[in-house]
């Protein structure tokens, strides 16, 4: 068999396995609370492993390489500025959102939450935050099967379209009926190949560079400044990257793990295992970078056309093809369980957060979960016509979502857990003024100076504090569930008995 045969199987040994995995998950999903939230019964290993690897997407085996063989150590300020922020995101949201979204109304979606912690009879917080988590969201899924198509274009010949289609279809397969649990099960699996893949990589790299000091030695002799922290940056630069950690708490598709957790207090051994798995990656990807430059200068006669496919080429050259094909797997699992992340997310933007209020108010659970599958089939419909139109600067949507996300979210989340004074408008001001200053600064030339996250977060932090000052009316029952719901994340509360996975 050539090369290539034995790459094909592995691919098509995961995909089945993916599918497996969304059939398992389809014969657990019985209501609406199964499909959108899996019943809140992750364990904290489940939570942790879905959580990073629907966050780090292809960026974290392809980007992140390509940019630190090219500008060096200091392209690793953005991983740093993420690890810190995910850390303080199951630190301090982790438990208090557990606890809060189960005490107001059982809360199964970000918009709902906003909702009930606001006794919002308008219905505007949750219309206003769904349209926006439903508008990303389309665009984001279209970027993840862009870089699927590529994916297959790049590594086993074929056309655009077809590995586009592999790559949205097989993933909407397993969503549409596995719904989120089929998703964080995916993901699991997901995160343990990306895991695996970043820790062998590096291993049997830097043995065929002759060791630590020989790959460093190589390192200097090509370019010394590639190992400093600082060299070749700016402080706004390094700033700019480290602040890609303020998105976290912002991010639909990620802080849905903690609301869909056992108990509150099984944050503390998901923060665990999730940094752990956080830090052991990005250091493998890191390595492989580093390692990877030395590869080549000791092998001139090698050529690496892409430094974002240094991950891939170092497979290829120093693997069995079908252990090479895994690590291709690995890459495609990166881009896939933030697809199924992102498609469920937005189904549950489409049937709770705006069906229900214009649809059918006793609408039976078995209609409902229909409709999340029908709502996961349209966003997927939707955001496959906008990848067809292979948009260079779709992978800088990606920061761009990121940043709206983190803006628009981000602070109205951290003052809806933490301060009791926090408004109606305040909050919708927030929302509005996050999303616009990302836009506004985003699409000027101010980008290329400071990451549009930080004004954004700043401007809607102040806008939702000043605001909420100004319209703020007292509530008991606000303030009962805000006390119950600290009381709960900090004690030995147990939730009613779930079915854990």
């Amino acid at each position: 068999m050539t090369d290539q045969t034995f790459q094909l199987i592995a691919i098509v040994l995961y995909l089945v396995g993916m599918v497996a995995i969304g059939y398992f998950a389809f014969r657990q999903t019985k209501d609406l609370d199964d499909y959108m939230l899996a019943g809140r019964g992750l364990k904290p290993g489940t939570a942790a492993l879905s959580a990073g690897a629907s966050d780090m997407s292809g960026w974290l085996l392809l980007g992140l390489p390509g940019a630190i063989y090219v500008g060096g150590l200091v392209e690793a300020w953005m991983a740093i500025g993420l690890t810190i922020g995910a850390w303080l995101n199951w630190k301090f949201v982790a438990p208090r959102l557990r606890s809060y979204t189960f005490v107001s109304n059982n809360s199964i979606t970000i918009p709902s939450f906003f909702e009930n912690r606001l006794k919002d009879s308008s219905r505007l917080l949750r219309i206003v935050s769904g349209v926006i988590i439903l508008v990303f969201f389309t665009f984001y899924v279209a970027s993840g099967m862009v870089a699927g198509g590529v994916f297959f274009e790049t590594s086993f010949g074929s056309t655009f379209l077809t590995g586009m289609l592999i790559v949205g279809g097989v993933t909407l397969l397993y969503t549409l009926f596995g719904g989120f649990l089929g998703a964080t099960l995916t993901d699991v699996a997901q995160g343990i190949l990306m895991l695996v893949a970043l820790i062998a990589i590096p291993v049997v790299a830097l043995n065929a560079t002759g060791g630590i000091t020989a790959t460093l030695d190589s390192i200097r002799e090509f370019n010394p400044d590639l190992l400093s922290l600082t060299a070749g940056g700016t402080a706004l630069g390094i700033i700019s990257a480290a602040a890609w950690g303020l998105g976290y708490v912002g991010q639909p598709h990620i802080i849905v793990r903690f609301m869909a957790m056992r108990t509150p207090q099984d944050a503390t051994a998901g923060r665990r295992i999730g940094i752990g798995w956080m830090i052991l990656t990005a250091l493998g990807a890191v390595a492989t970078a580093l390692i990877g430059i030395a590869y080549f200068q000791q092998n001139p006669d090698l050529t690496l056309a892409d430094p974002e496919t240094v991950f891939l080429m170092l497979a290829q050259t120093l693997f069995h093809p079908f252990i090479a094909g895994l690590v291709l797997a690995a890459v495609l699992a990166a881009i896939m369980s933030t697809i199924s992340s992102q498609l469920i997310v937005s189904s549950s933007a489409l049937v709770e957060d705006l069906y229900k209020i214009v649809g059918k108010k006793n609408a039976s659970s078995k209609h409902l979960v229909m409709l999340g599958r029908i709502g996961v089939l349209l966003v997927a419909v939707v955001a496959g016509i906008i990848a067809l139109n292979r948009d260079t600067t779709i992978l800088a949507l990606v920061g761009f979502a990121w940043a709206g996300f983190g803006a628009a979210f981000g602070p109205v989340v951290l003052l809806s857990l933490f301060w009791k004074k926090l408004s109606t408008w305040g909050t919708l001001a927030s929302m509005v003024t996050g999303a616009v200053v990302v836009f506004i600064w985003g699409n000027s030339p101010l980008a290329g100076v400071m990451y549009e996250i930080v004004p954004g977060f700043a401007a809607s932090l102040i806008v939702a504090v000043v605001v909420s000052l100004l319209t703020y009316k007292p509530n008991a029952e606000i303030d009962a569930e805000f006390d119950l719901a600290a009381e709960q994340a900090h004690s030995k509360y147990v939730a009613p008995e779930k079915v854990s996975v």
